[in-house]
């Protein structure tokens, strides 16, 4: 399995995801639940005390590599995302391949692929540009220090939001799986999937790089406008 780092941005850091996170993560999950429907995220402490179990027993397993989301200007956790179905293609050829299974020793294997998946963010965060920071600063050492000739992002297909995000990103989207899973809400959901290729991240990098360094413009809100 990879070893866990720590991925340093300006204005969001990427911890490895501990159980000291729990408190912060509650808050940060339960400031603003409004665009929550497609994405499972802790709502209390007992809730995300459970997240973080889960996803240290996937890690332990070699299966994801989860992350918490520290905004740098303010030190405070504000979401989670992570590395997830690692997959490995080094060594000899294995027929049927074995998903998630690296040659050699696995405690300093590094994949060939991977998905970057289960990503939320506190409301408040959000138009900020912290998630696209740290989609670049996972990009770019899933790239240039592992590797990886793919990397695969996926969106419940009613996730307009999150779709758009992936897009601007440079992504290509690879279509529509039709009935693929089982969404949040209980219903049979179409999942979109989205992939960039290790030919394709020079651009995209300079895409995301060119966003990063643009500045934002501030948003005012709605009630401190001018009639």
């Amino acid at each position: 399995m990879p070893v866990p780092v720590l991925l340093t941005g300006r204005s969001v850091r990427l911890e490895p995801l501990a159980m000291r996170h729990a408190e912060a993560l509650a808050r940060a999950g339960g400031a603003d639940r409004s665009a929550y429907a497609f994405t499972p995220v802790p709502d209390g402490l007992e809730s995300a005390l459970d997240y973080i179990a889960r996803a240290l027993a996937d890690q332990a397993a070699g299966r994801c590599l989860p992350f918490a989301l520290v905004s740098t200007a303010d030190e405070r956790v504000i979401g989670s995302t992570r590395f997830l179905e690692l997959d490995y293609w080094r060594g000899p050829l294995i027929w049927p391949p074995v998903p998630g299974m690296p040659h050699g020793d696995p405690l300093t294997a590094v994949p060939d692929a991977a998905e970057i998946g289960n990503t939320w963010i506190a409301g408040d965060a959000r138009g900020t540009g912290i998630n696209t920071e740290a989609k670049y600063l996972m990009l770019r050492h899933a790239f240039e220090s592992w590797g990886v000739r793919r990397i695969t992002m996926r969106a419940d297909a009613r996730n307009t939001r999150s779709r758009i995000a992936i897009e601007r990103l440079g992504a290509t989207c690879e279509g529509i799986r039709r009935a693929h899973s089982r969404g949040l809400d209980g219903a049979v959901r179409d999942t979109a999937f989205y992939s960039i290729l290790d030919e394709e991240w020079p651009t995209v990098r300079d895409i995301i790089e060119l966003r990063l360094s643009t500045p934002r413009q501030v948003r005012i809100p709605q009630d401190l406008l001018p009639a």
